[in-house]
């Protein structure tokens, strides 16, 4: 198991227990360094609280006082925390370190990390890789915004090991040294303002993923997106682009019949089962990083013709009386959701909603074309119809929730035509995650069955 050598705090406050909390506060208690944790919602009972308190950790819950800074010398965050939180702020005013466990990682891992980020297409990226470098006998592991913790991965990864991180604007937001070897930095959009405030705050955390890297590293980048070309101008490591649009001798990229990585043809479009448009980008990344990484051709080329997406992205669901169910609940920003409809020729009844972050939805006007109709839902329903009555779309109905959502879709729809669930926001107004509210949905999809 591996500890944090030379570890230059020695007394350490995490604020957030969850997943990534525990698992951070658990390696630094078995690294012998001192540790305080603080949670305003955990109990006393609860069996993280006791499981961290036997080990020697002090724990405060049901509230922030400023009192749980006393002697703290670094403040390990758990990611979804604002900075605005009391006890941040006052962290930051006493000039005390703020990171993520995703540091951590970086400590711990003896083997090779990959890295990969961008507004969208993380998931399905990293999934695909894990899954090309196994194919080709590859020893790696998966790990990060993924839903596995980073720090429980890397206290355990040998170096002859691989582990491929997703990465969150959130968790990128909170490193100091992390280097990946090879980072994957897929597109830049707005996304998660009401968190960073503005446009330039979500670039700069976006470009953490290089920013420590040197030129033994590689950057994989979409050389299509200008914001990506903008923050990554000047890097230190190897330049590895992949493109949807351009020929490239030292990158990924497609003709529109094979793709290709520089000059190797690696599989012809039409074997490629995974459906849509833009996951193409996803998968010219995913090749160049795989190859950079050592996968084979034929590793490639297996998961290529047989992944179908992973769950809670364009996710196949069903098909009922020739209506096709498909969930695209993590489609948590507007980008997401015109990329999932763009994937589809067929009429589409689509459920969009959730929680409001400020933004409205106009962009998605020019991809509702195939909308025939429509069901909102959560706090942004009003704005959603807004745009969606701007688009011309002739019915949008409000539905309390997801169960009453797929139930008005499926009336509203006739044969052929393709029942989409792609929010456009974020879930965290009705239910807990994009999981949660994917799972209702797939629910709600087997009662009409």
């Amino acid at each position: 198991m591996n500890k944090l050598i030379d570890f230059p705090y020695r007394h350490v406050l995490v604020l957030g227990l969850a997943k990534s909390g525990t698992a951070a506060a658990t390696v630094l208690l078995e690294s012998g360094i001192k540790v305080r944790v603080n949670d305003y919602k955990a109990s006393a009972h609860d069996e993280a609280v006791i499981h961290l308190q036997a080990m020697g950790a002090e724990v405060i819950v049901g509230s922030h006082p400023l009192s749980a800074l006393e002697g703290i010398d670094l403040v390990i965050k758990n990611p979804g925390i604002p900075y605005e939180n009391v006890i941040l702020s006052e962290a930051e005013k006493r000039a005390i370190p703020i990171i993520t466990e995703i540091e951590l990682a970086g400590m711990l891992a003896e083997g090779t990390i990959i890295g990969i980020t961008g507004s969208n297409g993380k998931t399905t990226t990293t999934t695909l890789l894990y899954e090309m470098l196994k194919a080709s006998d590859e020893k790696v592991k998966v790990a990060g915004n993924i839903g596995i913790v980073a720090t429980d991965v890397a206290r355990e990864l040998a170096t002859d090991e691989k582990m491929v991180l997703e990465l969150s604007s959130f968790q990128l937001l909170g490193i100091r040294k992390f280097r990946p070897k090879i980072a994957v930095l897929l597109n830049i959009y707005e996304a998660h303002l009401d968190y960073h405030k503005t446009f330039s705050n979500y670039k700069e955390a976006k470009a953490n993923i290089f920013i420590n890297q040197t030129e033994d590293d590689f950057l994989v980048y979409n050389a299509d997106d200008s914001n990506v070309l903008e923050v990554s101008k000047d890097i230190k490591s190897v330049r590895v682009p992949f493109s949807i649009s351009q020929k490239l001798v030292d990158g990924a990229w497609t003709d529109e019949v094979f793709i290709y990585f520089q000059e190797e043809k690696i599989i012809a479009i039409e074997d490629i089962v995974l459906v849509g448009a833009h996951n193409l980008e996803n998968i010219l990344a995913a090749v160049s990083a795989a190859k950079l990484a050592g996968a084979t051709n034929e590793g490639i080329y297996e998961v290529l013709t047989t992944f179908s997406g992973v769950h809670h992205r364009l996710q196949y669901v069903d098909k009922i009386n020739e209506r096709i169910f498909y969930n695209d609940s993590k489609a948590t920003n507007i980008l997401a959701t015109q990329k999932a409809l763009s994937a589809f020729q067929q009429p589409i009844v689509l459920l969009a909603g959730g929680l409001d972050r400020g933004n409205g939805f106009d962009e998605l006007i020019p991809y509702l074309s195939n909308v025939k109709a429509m069901v909102v839902f959560g706090q942004t329903a009003d704005k959603v119809k807004a745009s969606a009555e701007k688009a011309g779309v002739a019915i949008i109905e409000h539905a309390n929730d997801m169960q009453d959502a797929v139930h008005k879709a499926y009336a509203l729809s006739e044969k052929g035509d393709v029942i989409l669930l792609s929010p456009a926001c974020a879930s965290w107004d009705q239910y807990k995650t994009f999981e949660e509210r994917g799972d209702m949905f797939i629910q709600a999809v087997h009662t009409i069955k």
